[in-house]
């Protein structure tokens, strides 16, 4: 309580509030701007027929702003993706990039710029490529009047929505140099958020409205609202949970206390991969089934039949590779956040140890067996909360458009965490600031 009352009194920190609250108006509307010649109803269409897997990861992601075939319809998708692989790639396969990182202030710089020109180029790629694949799905997607479609009209569909992109990598950027920060992480949440109002409200009108409705359809209801709160109270925990894995300095005396501090240790987050693991894996299933959808007639043949019934993850063979690919991304890029020698080898040269085992090479294993078992707990959560929708779905009957669990709830929470702790300290400096003076 004494938290949010210091936030209200931060003048400085409520205009980072409002600032970032402005941008989301402006986001949000934004999303209602419609790229010229298309004709929006039919795309609306399509999406209501194949609501699920990337196509509805996507559309959560930009706010309804892809259903709506708006001009920020790519959202700010391409330059995650552009991040990752910038991220990857630094991996000793290209060493400028390594260098790069290695390079402090500058170095970073440097990666930024390169990681939004990369974004902008897929941006472009993307744009083209899903502009000319709605065409291939049989339906006449421009405006009535509007004739010889070319190369030339993709080209400038795709120009009008790489600019969209542009503009929220730039609205992102306000958000972080004026509003509360983590621009793009923001962004993303505004779209996801902004669905939840539709969702209650639809399912308002399933069950509880709806002609028909009983003590039956109620109770669902209450049910659903009622798993949905535990969920959001499940996932808050184990984002903020981590693994303490105690180390002590060679010339600190053990129980010494150090400048406030009696005990030094290395968190290892339980979730250290995010919710990366989950959106690789739906995009690795869902980019067959999307092709499917864009070329109905491969779609009724047994070679699409077997594709389906592989990559649709609500079904038995789908949901088995699912669960794989989740488990396999978790460790690949929990390892790639947390370099187990990097770590060994920072420690020894700061002469710390923890205690019980040997510098070198018994820490670095010591740090990859602990990464190892936390690991195996955080992609289990991974693999429940994802799972979470499907099963809902199968039990209560819902419809596609309600999510319990899913990807999007793990970002919501994570960066609602990770927003509140940096609220928090910018409310604590504007207090010693004020008691300094």
């Amino acid at each position: 309580m004494d938290n949010i009352v210091a936030v209200f009194k931060s003048r400085e920190v409520m205009k980072k509030i409002l600032f970032t609250l402005l941008a989301f108006i402006i986001y949000k509307a934004a999303t209602y701007i419609h790229i010229p010649l298309i004709n929006p109803e039919i795309i609306n269409s399509f999406f209501d027929q194949a609501d699920s897997g990337v196509l509805g990861i996507a559309n959560a992601f930009t706010g309804n702003a892809l259903k709506n075939y708006s001009i920020i319809a790519l959202g700010i998708g391409p330059y995650i993706t552009a991040s990752i692989v910038i991220q990857l790639l630094q991996m000793d396969i290209i060493p400028v990039l390594k260098e790069w990182q290695e390079e402090g202030e500058t170095g970073k710089q440097k990666i930024n710029q390169l990681t939004r020109y990369l974004a902008i180029g897929m941006a472009f790629v993307q744009a083209l490529a899903m502009t000319y694949g709605f065409r291939l799905t049989g339906n006449y997607i421009f405006d009535i009047g509007v004739e010889n479609v070319n190369f030339v009209t993709y080209t400038y569909l795709a120009i009008l929505m790489t600019a969209g992109t542009a503009f929220l990598l730039w609205l992102s950027d306000q958000i972080t140099m004026h509003g509360i920060g983590n621009g793009t992480s923001m962004i993303i949440v505004a779209g996801i958020v902004s669905g939840f109002p539709g969702m209650v409200s639809s399912l308002v009108g399933e069950y509880i409205t709806a002609a028909g409705s009983d003590w039956g359809s109620y109770g669902v209801f209450a049910l659903v609202m009622a798993i949905f709160i535990l969920v959001i109270f499940f996932v808050t925990v184990m984002q903020a949970s981590v693994r303490k894995v105690p180390i002590q300095y060679s010339n600190r005396p053990a129980g010494a206390r150090f400048q406030g501090r009696n005990e030094s240790n290395i968190p290892i987050k339980i979730n250290s991969a995010g919710v990366i693991p989950v959106i690789f894996a739906v995009t690795i299933l869902s980019i067959p089934l999307t092709v499917l959808n864009f070329i109905p007639d491969l779609a009724s043949t047994g070679f699409g039949q077997v594709m389906e019934e592989l990559f649709t993850y609500q079904r038995p063979l789908g949901y088995t590779l699912y669960v794989v690919l989740i488990f396999v991304f978790a460790f690949f890029y929990s390892f790639v956040q947390i370099n187990p020698e990097k770590i060994a080898g920072n420690l020894q040269k700061q002469n710390a140890y923890i205690p019980g085992v040997r510098p070198g090479v018994e820490t670095e294993n010591y740090i990859s067996k602990t990464l190892f078992k936390v690991t195996v707990i955080g992609a289990t959560y991974l693999v429940l909360i994802a799972s979470l929708p499907i099963f809902a779905s199968m039990i209560f009957g819902l419809p596609a458009y309600v999510q319990v669990g899913g990807t999007s709830l793990l970002i919501v929470v994570g960066v609602a965490i990770e927003t509140t702790k940096q609220i928090k300290t910018q409310t604590q400096e504007q207090n010693y600031s004020g008691f300094i003076k």
